[in-house]
């Protein structure tokens, strides 16, 4: 008898669609605009999507397309409105991703792109910028396959081997926040590397307030370091899954003979002990002082911050990488994940997830990939947790089940500051830590008859 649930729709998402993901990997390109060749919604709703969440203005281009178009093609449309940023924005690049629509028709966007910077003028005669094309249809994956996409088309297509080595180190640190980019940059720089982080949202989707607009905000990783990754003396991904096949880092290997070193994302004290480890072999030197010192704080944090956690049951969904991450992160600290779960088709999380927790929880916990939250409400209420930890879109789940929500990922529509939350390394750990026990404190002290003002 077939076991096969009843229903065949997705209802209520977790996840987001895959030009969104390339959107935002573009903004992290110093002088970059991303644009999607598709129709305007597409554009205002991932405009909104993105702005929700970082708190930042967000301009994201189209080629507007209509009935016309999808009968007859998209092409004129496209060029028309690389034509339009150039001019509008002096743009030094422009990052095109498909959408569901110019898929579905067919337009053939590479050979687009080639025809236009092979006619392209730009007003006043200035050099017409790199447009970089990528396929990301959002019935064909995620935001995050469509995020690594687009950094794996970046170096596809800009990077080069033309210079003598430079000694620098490529990092891949997937999708971050603002903070955990500028963590990973101030990390590289205490270990005396010089990095190219790719990309770079620190300053472009968390920038300082500006008497004017600017129609593209300072930051990201400049055009001429992405050219000269080619020459670096090694390359760290972060992150395992929805990777493209090749990754930007096996592009990198595959060409240019940059070794590769793939690790997961430094969430919690082992996989940050990993990174830090590496860094140590390719900065020939032992962690600095102050990390040290950190990875100590967070040690003597674990041990006080024990008898709040242990027992307590977690239910864990967003990206792949970052459910391993917390997995792993919450293994540590004593609490048991009851459910780990993802929007992303990754046959590959569940073993993942289970060696990340395993001599560590007393039960591997449920996985389940490609589902959507009426599927994760149903195994979770079975499974009766006392917290649920992921995006905001988890609300109104943590509200039936009468739970706390830890909002951490991406996104985070409903609370302020969301691109300042930092996950990453010894420090990250620590400030996520806090945040999970204060979080349970405050639903046992608000349940509580009698309360209480000592713990």
């Amino acid at each position: 008898m077939s076991t096969a649930p009843a229903y065949v729709s997705t209802t209520n998402a977790c996840k987001a669609c895959m030009p969104l993901g390339a959107c935002l990997a573009f903004k992290g390109v110093e002088g970059c605009v991303p644009f999607l060749h598709g129709s305007q919604g597409c554009a205002t709703y991932m405009r909104r999507y993105l702005i929700s969440h970082y708190r930042e203005p967000v301009d994201i281009a189209s080629s507007s397309l209509g009935e016309k178009q999808a009968i007859y093609g998209g092409g004129p449309n496209l060029k028309q409105g690389l034509v339009n940023v150039m001019n509008k924005y002096q743009a030094q690049a422009i990052g095109v991703a498909t959408t569901c629509l110019t898929e579905t028709i067919g337009d053939d966007v590479p050979g687009l792109v080639r025809e236009f910077m092979g006619q392209a003028k730009v007003e006043g005669g200035a050099s017409v910028p790199p447009v970089i094309a990528v396929s990301t249809p959002s019935f064909g994956g995620t935001h995050l396959q469509g995020f690594h996409r687009a950094v794996a088309a970046l170096v596809d297509q800009l990077a080069t081997a033309a210079g003598p080595p430079n000694g620098q180190v490529n990092l891949l640190p997937g999708l971050v926040s603002p903070a955990d980019a500028r963590y990973l940059k101030e990390v590289l720089a205490d270990f005396g590397l010089t990095g190219v982080l790719l990309p770079d949202l620190s300053l472009t989707l968390d920038g300082v307030a500006k008497a004017e607009y600017e129609l593209i905000p300072e930051g990201g990783t400049p055009l001429r370091d992405i050219a000269a990754m080619g020459s670096s003396a090694a390359t760290i991904q972060l992150g395992c899954f929805a990777m493209p096949n090749p990754s930007a880092g096996q592009i990198l290997a595959s060409r240019f003979g940059v070794p590769l070193v793939s690790l997961n994302q430094p969430l919690g004290l082992r996989a940050s002990d990993t990174l830090f480890q590496c860094l140590e072999r390719h900065g020939g030197r032992p962690t600095p002082e102050r990390h040290a010192r950190e990875r100590g704080q967070l040690l003597d944090a674990f041990v006080d911050g024990h008898k709040y956690l242990a027992g307590v049951k977690a239910v864990v969904y967003g990206e792949e990488d970052l459910v391993l991450g917390l997995c792993s992160f919450l293994a540590e600290v004593g609490v048991q994940v009851v459910l780990a779960a993802s929007g992303g088709q990754s046959p590959d999380l569940a073993q993942a997830v289970a060696q990340a927790s395993r001599g560590l929880a007393p039960q591997d916990p449920q996985v389940r990939s490609g589902v959507d939250f009426y599927q994760i409400g149903e195994e979770a209420r079975a499974l009766q947790p006392d917290i649920l930890i992921g995006n905001s879109k988890g609300h109104a789940l943590a509200r039936q089940l009468r739970v706390p929500l830890l909002r951490v990922g991406f996104p985070i529509h409903d609370r302020f500051g969301a691109g300042r939350i930092q996950t990453l390394g010894y420090r990250g750990a620590l400030s996520l830590l806090d945040v999970l026990i204060n979080t349970l404190l405050k639903k046992r002290q608000a349940d509580n008859p009698v309360g209480y003002g000592y713990l």
